[in-house]
């Protein structure tokens, strides 16, 4: 089992069977705010759902093509965050993640981004850590900007959200930079 503490009061943990109802329930009591910027919460309407959602990041950490991990704050799970895709042939992670609203502005998030993005260059290995923010999202574009992740460009259309297309702000730091 996969558990990464942050500091004190704060760690990472790879989600089980057992987390789906408590994962499911943060997701539902933050649907309309989460839906501002996330695509899925459509799909995820049930427990069974959530349970689907936590094989699916066990199956891609067991394959070492991903890590989704819940956000555990004083014991409560607050969100979820880690690596959307590893890209091993180019030592490349991407970071995701998202928190329960009742959680927002703790500075929670800033610290997690930091430990995956020290958990990714200095014990991985990779070069490059990357972020993508749907355009308009300052909340979360805050995140990487006081991180130090430089502002690379814009995708645009990157991403349908429930009836209109977002445009993703890329964000990156590399392995030599963050060292310093």
């Amino acid at each position: 089992m996969f558990v990464h503490k942050v500091d004190r009061g704060l760690s990472l943990k790879l989600a089980g069977p057992e987390d789906a109802d408590a994962l499911f329930q943060l997701t539902d009591g933050s649907r309309e705010y989460l839906r501002e910027w996330l695509p899925w919460l459509d799909f995820t309407k049930t427990v069974e759902d959530t349970k689907s959602f936590i094989e699916s990041g066990r199956r891609g950490f067991s394959e070492n093509k991903s890590m989704t991990t819940m956000v555990i704050y004083n014991g409560d799970i607050a969100g979820t965050a880690g690596f959307n895709e590893i890209d091993h042939t180019n030592k490349i992670v991407k970071i995701g993640y998202w928190l329960g609203q009742e959680f927002q502005g703790k500075g929670i998030m800033t610290r997690v981004a930091k430990a995956l993005t020290d958990y990714a260059l200095l014990e991985l290995n990779m070069n490059r850590v990357e972020i993508r923010v749907a355009s308009g999202n300052e909340k979360s574009a805050a995140i990487p900007k006081r991180l130090g992740f430089k502002e690379e460009g814009t995708i645009r259309c990157a991403e349908w959200l429930y009836d209109h297309y977002v445009d993703h702000t890329i964000y990156g730091i590399l392995a030599d930079e963050w060292k310093k």
